[in-house]
C-alpha cells in the first residue's frame, strides 16, 4: 500500500454511517471540507470501487481506502506583508477583523492582496491547513463585507470549527443598513438559495432544489426610508443575508448586485446621505459578533468589531433624519 493511502475496515458499530462522517472521525488531520472534496475527486474507494458520493452509506465489512494526494505548495499564492487587524491569536486559531474590499482567498485571476496572502506571511506554517487553496480558512465573508472571521492554524482545529459551523453552534451576528423598513420589528427569513441561472455571479431564492437557508433579523433603528437591522445566521450560504434581504424587499444599501445601490441612491433624501452612499462603495453589511467554543480549551469565546468608518458615516448621516430606536 502507498505511503499516502489509509485503509479502514468497517466494524459492526460503524455500519450505517455516511462515508464522509466516518472519515472525519477516522482522521485527525484533515478538514471536513477537504475530505468531501477528496471523495468527489475520486480518491476514495470502497471495496476497490471508486465512490464519489460523501453520503454513501457504509456496510459491515467494507474496506475503505483513502488515497491522499501528494502535498503541494501554493505555487501561485505568495505571502504578502499586508497589515491585519487581529482581535485574538493563540497557537490554534486567529480572529481577524477583515476590511471591506479584501478577498478572503484567491479567485480566478486574483492571486494577491487577499486575506490568504496576508495569513501566509503572518503564519509561516499555515500552508495546506483546510486545503492548499484556502489555507486556514474555516468560513468566508464576501469581498465587500467587513467584519469578524476565524482562521484555523491546524487541521484539527479546522475540522472542529467546521463541525461547529455545520451544527449551527457558532453564533454569527451582522449589522446592515437596508432600504425601507421591514413590516415586523423581528422576523425570520426561511428561503432556499441556489445559484441564478441567468447570472452566475448571483444567488437567488427558489421554491425547491436549493440549499436550506435561515436568517433571523431584528430592526434596531428606523430612519425614514432606511433602517439599521441586526441579523443572526442560522445557516451560512453564499450571499445568504444579501439574497434573503432582497427576497423580503429590503436589499442592503449600496449592494450593486442585489438592487441596493440604485434604490438607496434613489431614496437618499439629503446630500450627506448621498455623499455617504457614494463614499461607501459597497454593501452596508458588517459581521459584528462571533461567538464559539474554543476547539482545544473548550472555553466559550466572543469577539466583536465595531462598524467601520464608511458604514458609521452612513448611519450618522441617516440619524440626522427622524428616527426611532427599537
Amino acid at each position: 500500500m502507498e505511503n499516502n493511502a489509509k485503509v479502514y475496515h468497517i466494524q459492526v458499530e460503524q455500519k450505517g454511517k455516511r462515508l464522509d462522517r466516518f472519515l472525519i472521525g477516522a482522521t485527525d488531520d484533515i478538514s471536513r471540507t477537504y475530505l468531501q472534496k477528496l471523495i468527489r475527486d475520486g480518491t476514495v474507494t470502497v471495496n476497490d470501487k471508486i465512490i464519489n458520493q460523501p453520503s454513501y452509506t457504509l456496510r459491515f465489512g467494507d474496506k475503505v481506502c483513502l488515497k491522499l494526494p501528494e502535498s503541494r505548495p501554493l505555487e501561485s499564492v505568495l505571502p504578502e506583508k499586508i497589515p491585519l487587524d487581529i482581535l485574538y491569536e493563540d497557537n490554534h486559531l486567529m480572529i481577524v477583523n477583515k476590511p471591506a474590499g479584501m478577498l478572503v482567498h484567491p479567485a480566478s485571476g486574483v492571486n494577491s492582496g487577499t486575506l490568504v496572502n496576508a495569513l501566509l506571511a503572518h503564519c509561516s506554517d499555515l500552508s495546506g491547513i483546510g486545503g492548499v487553496e484556502r489555507p486556514g480558512i474555516v468560513h468566508r465573508l464576501d469581498k465587500d463585507t467587513s467584519g469578524v472571521l476565524i482562521v484555523a492554524k491546524t487541521d484539527v482545529v479546522h475540522r472542529e470549527l467546521s463541525m461547529q459551523f455545520e451544527q449551527h453552534t457558532i453564533t454569527r451576528q451582522y449589522v446592515a443598513v437596508v432600504c425601507g423598513v421591514p413590516s415586523e420589528v423581528t422576523g425570520t427569513i426561511d428561503a432556499q438559495i441556489a445559484r441564478s441561472r441567468r447570472d452566475r455571479r448571483r444567488m437567488t431564492t427558489v421554491e425547491n432544489s436549493g440549499r436550506h437557508a435561515i436568517t433571523h433579523y431584528q430592526v434596531l433603528e428606523i430612519y425614514n426610508k432606511f433602517s439599521l437591522i441586526q441579523l443572526t445566521l442560522e445557516t451560512g450560504r453564499l450571499h445568504q443575508i444579501r439574497v434573503h434581504l432582497q427576497h423580503i424587499g429590503h436589499p442592503v444599501a449600496g449592494d450593486a448586485i442585489y438592487g441596493g445601490e440604485q434604490r438607496a441612491m434613489k431614496d437618499a433624501d439629503t446630500l450627506p446621505i448621498k455623499h455617504a452612499l457614494i463614499n461607501l462603495k459597497r454593501q452596508a453589511l458588517h459581521a459584528r459578533t462571533l461567538q464559539f467554543e474554543h476547539p482545544i480549551s473548550r472555553e466559550s469565546l466572543m469577539f466583536s468589531a465595531p462598524k467601520p468608518a464608511d458604514m458609521q458615516r452612513l448611519v450618522e448621516a441617516l440619524r440626522t433624519l427622524t428616527r426611532a430606536h427599537l
